[in-house]
């Protein structure tokens, strides 16, 4: 009977054991599902998420353009055309070169006074609108920040380089005119006197509007002859382009760099065909650099009684 009874107990605990065990593995399963469930929930929400989360385009950003030197904050830009390249280049150019006339400012070179100092001078300031153009082509959208580059050179002479300028001929040039021509003579003198003792360093660049500015009469400047459109007339500072082209000669000879230079419409007698440098405030101009390795200066002397104006360019003799 013993034997009975306990086989019955072991059977029973057996069964509840079963039992237990099966429960406890169905729980688990159900709470391992509920987590799948969970995560795969998760998971789609994610995926939903991303699918209505916009996707950013160029055109829709604003950008800040700033300024390479500084950091600080041109102007912001919003390049709505981005996609039609046409459009977006010509709109990008244009913006390019009104921020340049903001910022290009042409140098003002150095000049050396009666006693042999150096006087006057700044530096040339230019915005690289090619360069600017470039980056604004190139927008991403994870930078909003455009460099504008913009660049600074400073007259590359010093009092030590400068030290016996003026003792050396490269080359001189003289032209003439009538000594009875007062109020054109005038123009030549005040013209000749602008440009007299400018000192341009290696890769120093010259603008003859620059350098003698604008021909005003509050600046002394007379009404004489000009030619303009192949026609000779009257207008304030007639005169002043035998002064340029006398100075194109003398640089000429000297193996400067000319970097503009125009003709007048019609021959001028003061110089041979070909070789006049015509001028004109708010028009043509006349450039050169000075590519030597070395500091030059410029003479210039307009002779009123015996007609005769003279450009020379000058330097060391130790840089030669």
């Amino acid at each position: 009977m013993k034997k009975v009874l306990g086989a019955l107990l072991l059977g029973a605990t057996i069964v509840s054991a079963f039992i237990a065990y099966s429960m406890y593995t169905n729980h688990s399963a159900k709470q391992t599902a509920a987590i799948e469930q969970k995560q795969a929930a998760k998971q789609a929400e994610k995926k939903t998420e991303k699918k209505k989360k916009p996707v950013l385009k160029v055109e829709d950003l604003t950008y800040q353009l700033k300024d390479s030197r500084t950091g600080q904050v041109m102007k912001e830009f919003k390049p709505v055309h981005y996609k039609d390249k046409d459009v977006y280049d010509q709109e990008i150019k244009q913006l390019a070169s009104e921020l340049a006339k903001g910022i290009d400012t042409p140098m003002q070179n150095i000049k050396m006074d009666a006693n042999g100092s150096l006087t006057g001078g700044s530096k040339q300031i230019i915005l690289k609108e090619a360069e600017l153009v470039k980056n604004l082509q190139n927008l991403n959208t994870k930078q909003l920040d455009v460099k504008v580059p913009i660049y600074e050179t400073a007259p590359n002479v010093t009092a030590a380089s400068a030290q016996g300028i003026a003792d050396v001929s490269l080359a001189s040039y003289s032209t003439r005119f009538r000594p009875s021509d007062t109020s054109r003579n005038r123009n030549v003198q005040l013209s000749a006197e602008a440009i007299n003792n400018v000192v341009l360093g290696p890769g120093d660049s010259f603008s003859y509007n620059q350098t003698v500015g604008e021909r005003t009469a509050e600046r002394g400047y007379q009404p004489a002859p000009e030619i303009i459109n192949k026609q000779l007339v009257m207008g304030i500072g007639g005169g002043i382009c035998q002064t340029s082209s006398t100075l194109f000669n003398a640089i000429d000879g000297a193996g400067l760099q000319v970097t503009a230079r125009s003709h007048h419409s019609k021959h001028v007698g003061y110089v041979p065909a070909g070789r006049d440098a015509t001028v004109s405030w708010g028009g043509p101009d006349f450039k050169f650099t000075n590519n030597k390795d070395y500091p030059v200066i410029i003479k210039a002397y307009a002779n009123v009684n015996t007609g005769v104006l003279t450009v020379d360019v000058r330097t060391s003799q130790h840089a030669i």
